[in-house]
Parts: structure tokens; C-alpha cells; sequence
């Protein structure tokens, strides 16, 4: 499968630097790979996940990085089946409401298949755990942090996943109160995630919600600023653009033949 990015900014391709940084040309091209090649799943085929590979995908998810080191992501693997249907059944019915919350895009969001809680090989419940009043450190003025630093975990185990030839899907239909009773939650326990996560037939070529039409990746020079908000930064934009700014005769490129 081709990577998303035009070969000439693809950080992969052949004659990308590896810097000095330890790991060998194919190693760096590997990363950029999976990370252009991971997408957010929704088919699964029913197939058990290998438990090492599940382990090592955990372990990955436990090295992201923490404010603080407070660690405070929680995994809930779920195996009883009924309570994936308990799961399924709430996460349809919080599709409905968000489709009426959509409003004049309320059938679009009823044709959208968003989860695969009933197909997929694994389902993790990711939470953030309680006492997290008690972590002040890279904290104070921002408590979110602990929020962010569990969604650098699951974005651990959605990279390993793809570079293990595994889907992965975020679902976030349910009530995050709801979810915590029905999984025996202690008080301040806060869940964030439903993961799928299993063996695919296929990986989307883009991402789904794009070829279904609900939206676009938009082009890295309108999100990346310089020095203050909405001023262009050179380095974001494309690379035909860039070469035409930096010829002497300017962006006309009349002194090319």
C-alpha cells in the first residue's frame, strides 16, 4: 500500500537523512510508514489476537510518555460477550442521538458505520484512573495533561497494531458515566476509550470518514503558524510552493526555461 504523501514529501522515500539517530534507513522509512498507514478501523474479521502480540501492543501502550510520569492510563480488556453486546447496544444508541445532535446531517451519520464492537478480535476499555487530583507536577495550570498523556498511549498501540498488521478503531459513543458504573469503575475512574482492535481483511486506502464524504484532510499549511496566530510558516508549505519562493525571480519562475 502507498503511503498518502506525494513521494516528494514523504519522509520515507528513498535519500531521507536518518541524522545521526541510531536506527538504519529502512528502520526511519518504517516509522514514517506506519504512521502515514495507520488508520482509525471499523470491519474486522472475528479472528483471535495472538495474547504475545496483544502484550507486546500494551507494553507499547505503557511506554508513552506521562506529565509528571503519573502514568494514568487504565486498560479493561473485555472478553465476556455479553457485555460486548451491552456495549454494542449502547454505542447505536448513542450513534442515534449524536445523528439527531447533527442535525440536517443526521442521515449521514446514521449510514456511517462507526465501531466494530461485535467483529473485532479484542476490545479494550481505556480509562484514566482515579486519585489524579493528587498529580501536580506539569499539572497546575493545565490538569487536561492527563487526558493527553493516555492519548499518547493509545496512539502507542494504534502505531504498533499497524506496524503488527492489526486494525485498530477508537470508538467514543457512550456515556462516560454510564461506562464507568457498568464496568465497576472506582470513583474519579474516567473512561475515554472503546478500542477494537483485531485482524482486518483490508486496511483502508484513506481514511474512511474521507471516502464516505464527511470530511478532508486539510492541507498542513493552514494548522501550522509562526511566531503568531495565522502567519504563514515556509516550512508547512507545499514543497512547489517553497521552491518557487526561494528563486530569485520569485514565484513567477520566469527565469526558468
Amino acid at each position: 500500500m502507498q503511503s498518502e504523501l506525494p513521494a516528494n514529501e514523504n519522509p520515507s522515500c528513498p535519500g531521507a537523512d536518518a541524522g545521526g539517530s541510531g536506527f538504519a534507513q529502512d528502520e526511519l522509512a518504517a516509522v514514517y510508514r506506519v504512521i502515514a498507514e495507520r488508520r482509525d478501523m471499523r470491519h474486522f474479521r472475528p479472528d483471535p489476537v495472538d495474547p504475545a502480540v496483544l502484550r507486546r501492543l500494551l507494553e507499547a501502550a505503557h511506554r508513552a510518555p506521562s506529565v509528571g510520569y503519573m502514568q494514568p492510563w487504565r486498560f479493561l480488556r473485555i472478553t465476556d460477550p455479553a457485555v460486548r453486546e451491552v456495549l454494542h447496544a449502547h454505542a447505536a444508541d448513542e450513534q442515534a442521538r449524536t445523528a439527531e445532535a447533527c442535525g440536517e446531517r443526521a442521515a449521514d451519520v446514521h449510514r456511517l458505520k462507526l465501531e466494530g464492537i461485535r467483529e473485532a478480535g479484542e476490545l479494550l476499555v481505556v480509562a484514566l484512573t482515579d486519585g489524579r487530583e493528587r498529580y501536580v507536577l506539569g499539572r497546575r495550570t493545565l490538569p487536561e495533561m492527563d487526558l493527553c498523556s493516555a492519548a499518547c498511549a493509545i496512539q502507542n498501540l494504534w502505531l504498533a497494531a499497524r506496524a503488527e498488521g492489526l486494525g485498530m478503531g477508537w470508538v467514543s459513543l457512550f456515556d462516560p458515566d454510564w461506562l464507568a458504573n457498568r464496568l465497576d469503575m472506582p470513583e474519579g475512574g474516567y473512561p475515554i476509550a472503546v478500542l477494537c482492535l483485531g485482524h482486518v481483511e483490508r486496511f483502508y486506502d484513506r481514511p474512511m470518514l474521507e471516502t464516505a464524504g464527511w470530511d478532508s484532510r486539510r492541507p498542513l499549511e493552514d494548522l501550522v503558524f509562526q511566531d503568531r496566530w495565522g502567519a504563514p510558516c515556509e516550512l508547512a508549505l507545499p514543497t512547489v510552493v517553497r521552491e518557487s519562493a526561494a528563486r530569485p525571480d520569485g514565484p513567477s519562475g520566469g527565469g526558468d526555461t
